[in-house]
């Protein structure tokens, strides 16, 4: 990867040896490393770590989980804030978990689309929740350094599953909670 790094910066005109380009090919596979390290783990094995035996049947919900990815198309990055609700049967998450969970995810090349749904398919199974809902909220780079240079526009996608897909209550409910209802 290194070399790759030098090319480029040759492609660009720069000189892979000046003083302050030298460890930039180091930096850079480091930096790549930590930024895709979702690659390297198990979303599964992240959440069985973390469910406990609760005599519940509530909505909980964890919001603002922020969040930074890498677009697919550009490699650039997009960031944003993820709010994740479900309905517990009995069995509830460690709350960091989640957060872990969406890093998991978002340590990849990426679509928000696709994280979107990850997180949630991911979510419903280990506890049978009777539903799952999962919004991200998110600014991509592609589209506010390049191309059409929108600086304040903002990506909304959600995921509904379960109840939250099929009871309006329940996702009304979920949506005025997490502040996107209008």
């Amino acid at each position: 990867m290194e070399e790759a790094i030098r090319t480029i910066l040759k492609e660009f005109g720069e000189d892979p040896q000046r003083e302050g380009l030298l460890g930039t090919p180091a930096r850079v596979r480091k930096a790549y490393d930590y930024l895709m390290q979702g690659y390297k783990q198990d979303p599964c094995d992240i959440l069985k770590r973390a469910i406990f035996h609760e005599e519940c049947n509530h909505m909980i919900i964890v919001r603002d989980i922020e969040l930074y990815s890498m677009c697919e198309h550009h490699m650039l990055p997009f960031f944003g804030r993820c709010h994740i609700g479900y309905i517990a049967r009995d069995r509830v998450y460690g709350v960091s978990k989640l957060a872990r969970l969406v890093d998991c995810f978002a340590r990849r090349l990426q679509v928000q689309e696709r994280l979107t749904q990850q997180i949630a398919a991911c979510l419903m199974e280990p506890i049978k929740a009777e539903g799952v809902g999962v919004v991200i909220e998110a600014q991509h780079l592609c589209m506010m350094m390049r191309g059409v240079t929108k600086q304040n526009s903002k990506m909304v996608t959600s995921a509904m599953l379960g109840s939250f897909r099929h009871e309006y209550a329940t996702r009304d409910e979920f949506l005025k909670l997490i502040g996107m209802e209008r």
